[in-house]
């Protein structure tokens, strides 16, 4: 990495792609983006070099439901390969609104988008237990007839039914050392999108694309672990952590050490679908990087939080 810059890997969540249900459509996301890149180009502005991660949660269940739309006329799409269009597509937005805001500001900095495979188990228990939800809720009979396809289904908190999938523990990113490359040549860099497309490494070395997805917060911990990163940011929908969320006695967060959010983590402050992974990984990346340091804030906030005025810091002690 460059002496002159501090690393930070930035992982976009889905706020800066779909802020609600009636902003779904490719222009309100590209819009959405734009907004986001702004924030990130504020970073870039104050010398850090920045790796762009994101999720594709939404984008991924829009693609299965065009395959069912079309079934019967067109072929289906493996979920490998919809877990590749979705990071081109959403590198391309992030990459197209990078370029232009740096036009708009004069700053001379390159853009790449890396499409990005990253090693799982084949034998990760997550292959027998899936419990990542995929795609949108749907009645009982529909879920039924997934279930006939071979999928896993369940019923989610009333909500609905869903269909499940394995969230296996990415092990390597293929691709690193050219993110590396990229990145040490000045690039501002997207990469390792959605989580990255889960690969099994065969006897022979080869790589197959595998059913499943990959948690994108924990690959993201895994890129700046491997990148050596000085801070890995978490952006989401909210400006700083809480404990006790939604309860009389809540209490925000300016600042955890890493014992204090393995504490937090084991008493159940935070939740599967929300903050938990976000909080699994951060202590991943602080675990495998003593001299590192993690943000969660929205993207807003972003600015102000690296000030040190709001979101949560989590640090080693």
């Amino acid at each position: 990495m460059s002496e002159l810059h501090r690393t930070a890997v930035v992982a976009v969540g889905g706020n800066a792609l779909i802020l609600d249900k009636k902003h779904e459509d490719v222009a309100s996301q590209i819009d959405a983006v734009k907004q986001t890149s702004k924030h990130i180009a504020d970073m870039i502005v104050q010398g850090w070099n920045v790796i762009v991660t994101h999720g594709n949660g939404p984008q991924v269940g829009f693609i299965l439901r065009r395959n069912e739309l079309a079934a019967g006329e067109v072929h289906q799409t493996p979920l490998d390969v919809i877990g590749a269009d979705t990071q081109g597509s959403i590198g391309y937005m992030i990459a197209n609104a990078l370029d232009n805001e740096f036009i708009r500001r004069g700053i001379q900095r390159p853009v790449a988008g890396v499409v990005t495979q990253v090693v799982v188990d084949g034998a990760d228990p997550g292959f027998t237990n899936p419990t990542k939800g995929i795609g949108g809720f749907t009645t009982e009979d529909k879920a039924r007839q997934f279930e006939k396809e071979g999928w896993m289904v369940r019923e989610d908190a009333g909500r609905g039914w869903r269909r499940m999938i394995a969230s296996p523990q990415p092990l390597r990113i293929v691709e690193l050392d050219a993110i590396k490359t990229l990145v040490e040549a000045g690039f501002i860099v997207v990469g390792v999108g959605g989580g990255g497309i889960p690969v099994v490494e065969e006897a022979d070395g080869a790589l197959k694309g595998v059913f499943a997805v990959i948690d994108k917060d924990r690959a993201s911990a895994l890129l700046a672990a491997d990148l050596e990163a000085d801070l890995l940011l978490i952006s989401t929908a909210v400006e700083k952590v809480a404990i006790n969320f939604n309860k009389p006695n809540q209490q925000w967060l300016d600042r955890m050490t890493l014992s204090e959010a393995r504490q937090y983590a084991a008493e159940g402050h935070f939740l599967a679908g929300s903050m938990g992974p976000k909080v699994e990984a951060i202590i991943a990346f602080l675990e495998a990087n003593p001299r590192g340091q993690a943000l969660i804030t929205d993207p807003p906030h972003m600015v102000d939080a690296l000030a040190g005025k709001t979101g949560t810091w989590i640090v080693n002690e």
